[in-house]
């Protein structure tokens, strides 16, 4: 997968969730979905179930844990579809 591609999909998977739109437009491998997003705890469970049902794969409590910036998130979806 084309890292284009991935920051796109991840960007529009976690865009509804963001109360800051501004960071949105600067969304990059170091923005924090919590701190500069603010999404809220109960919406990063959301994006990760919609990052799992995009990408056909299955997140586990402690990798869910860790997925806390764009390239947390785009880490675990690589290595994810890997071990598929």
């Amino acid at each position: 997968m084309e890292e284009k591609d991935l920051d796109d999909q991840l960007r529009n998977i976690v865009s509804p969730y963001a109360q800051n739109k501004e960071s949105l437009k600067e969304f990059k491998d170091s923005t924090h979905f919590i701190q500069d997003l603010e999404v809220n705890s109960a919406n990063l469970v959301d994006i990760i179930l919609d990052v799992e049902d995009e990408f056909d794969i299955e997140i586990d409590n402690d990798s869910m844990e860790g997925m806390l910036t764009v390239e947390d998130a785009k880490n675990i979806i690589r290595k994810k579809m890997h071990e598929k």
